[in-house]
């Protein structure tokens, strides 16, 4: 049995931007997922919102972590190619006696280093974002504040990652976890047994489950439901910047933003459940995103929603990220309750957790970490010209299998070729956008199929949606 240095839990983007941390090191790695792609969890439906950083408690990992994790993605997105801008952020009130909550978030960003922040009259948000609702009071601006694709960041730091020597094995359940006589930790699959010098439990709403495998119950994580629409490109410019309402003990709330790719989001709601796989929406829930979100922002298209989708928050007991190692397992790492600011803290999480591993073995930087990690091709934002040369050296980027996204048949094969190349029709999906658009793969997905078919030599029949 090969014995590996660290076994990450969970490839989700934590998981993989961990992995990705852990691979410029002497380390050999191994990321555990019972899904058959990376990013199938909390990390494919989100809000995709790159946070400033003003919400978290002062003083907590949130905070903390959330503000690092924000001032590391300019970078981050130069070396792994993955669309990112930052638009900034409003945050409304409707009455005068709300303006307190406006001032303690000031103070919060204040005190967490966030910078550039303004509170703003009425009339200054609208004249910033003309989509406001009249009504609307005063608000807090957040200039740092973006967007991202958190598909594409995932996948991103999962295949840098991969490059540099680490192993992922997906379709891969861990049902336990032992501490051995030798000081290592077995790590039992449905795949067969591993074992490692370290586990880092990145699980999402599994978390608590895993830790109790291995260590005694210290904690709990609830599956927090959030439900979104998702509009046409047509309804993008309602607002150009991520408006937020003032947060209630339930989260952020309900935001309507502006997505990298150019279409409008609007959600999510905050239900507390206990089915850990129920990611149905519901019209009740879905109403109430339209009737919340039209209280901060006018004339939102309603009649161009092309999908809705839910999301689960693994929200833990503690009120803050749990980001430790046992105090009586040694080598076993939580890195649980990663809500929201997860997604924009999770660059900061993975130095963090680096830190922890080498508490426990000793980490040597590699002389040939490469950071770099180079995407698709994107047809739809090339000019002609481009398009023309393109398509001189490949020819299968003239085929267009996607109409709504104009993504063409060599993006597809690119998808599937890549190191963890797709294998699903949302494998592609999440990598290229094919099936992402008005008619959501109403037309493209025979094609796509029939690339998976042969792509992996199996039967159009053995193609699956998801795994």
């Amino acid at each position: 049995m090969k014995i590996y240095d660290t076994i990450i839990v969970g490839a989700g983007v934590t998981g993989c931007c961990v992995a990705r941390e852990l691979s410029r090191y002497e380390q050999s790695v191994l990321v555990l997922d019972r899904e058959s792609d990376v990013c199938e969890g909390t990390s494919k439906a989100n809000s995709a919102i790159i946070h400033a950083g003003f919400d978290a408690v002062p003083g907590s990992l949130k905070a903390k972590l959330n503000v690092e994790g924000n001032a590391m993605m300019d970078a981050l997105s130069e070396q792994l190619d993955i669309p990112f801008r930052r638009n900034g952020a409003l945050v409304v009130c409707w009455r005068e006696e709300e303006l307190p909550v406006l001032r303690e978030l000031m103070e919060r960003g204040e005190c967490n280093g966030v910078p550039g922040m303004k509170l703003l009259t009425g009339d200054e948000a609208r004249e910033m974002e003309p989509g406001l609702q009249g009504d609307v009071y005063a608000a807090v601006y957040a200039p740092t504040s973006g967007v991202v694709c958190p598909f594409e960041m995932t996948i991103a730091f999962a295949e840098n990652a991969c490059v540099n020597g680490a192993q992922f094995s997906l379709s891969t359940e861990v049902q336990g976890i032992e501490k051995g006589a030798d000081g290592l930790l077995y790590v039992q699959t449905g795949r067969g047994e591993f074992a490692a010098r370290c586990v880092v439990n990145c699980a999402g709403v599994y978390a608590d489950k895993v830790h109790d495998m291995a260590c005694e119950h210290d904690f709990s994580i609830t599956a927090r439901k959030g439900e979104y629409m998702l509009l046409d490109r047509n309804a993008g410019q309602t607002v150009q910047r991520t408006i937020f309402q003032i947060p209630s003990a339930m989260g952020k709330g309900v935001l309507v933003t502006q997505t990298v790719h150019g279409n409008l989001l609007v959600g999510p709601t905050a239900t507390d459940i206990e089915d850990k796989e129920d990611l149905a929406t519901t019209r009740p829930k879905l109403e109430e995103v339209k009737r919340v979100a039209t209280l901060s922002v006018k004339d939102i298209p309603f009649n161009q929603v092309i999908t809705s989708f839910a999301g689960l928050r693994a929200t833990g007991d503690t009120g803050d990220f749990i980001i430790r190692q046992d105090d009586k397992v040694r080598g076993f790492i939580d890195v649980a309750g990663i809500e929201s600011p997860g997604l924009s803290s999770a660059p900061a999480i993975a130095r963090y957790v680096a830190r922890l591993v080498g508490e426990v073995l000793p980490l040597t930087e590699k002389a040939d970490f490469n950071p770099i990690r180079k995407g698709i091709p994107k047809l739809n934002q090339m000019d002609m010209e481009q398009r023309r040369r393109l398509i001189e050296q490949r020819p299968d980027y003239g085929q267009i299998i996607c109409r709504c996204e104009t993504i063409s048949e060599g993006e597809i094969l690119d998808s599937i070729r890549r190191p963890l190349g797709a294998t699903t029709l949302d494998g592609v999906k999440r990598r290229v956008r094919a099936g992402m658009g008005r008619c959501q793969a109403g037309f493209c997905s025979p094609r796509v199929i029939e690339i998976l078919a042969r792509e992996q030599s199996i039967a159009y029949g053995d193609v699956k949606k998801n795994g």
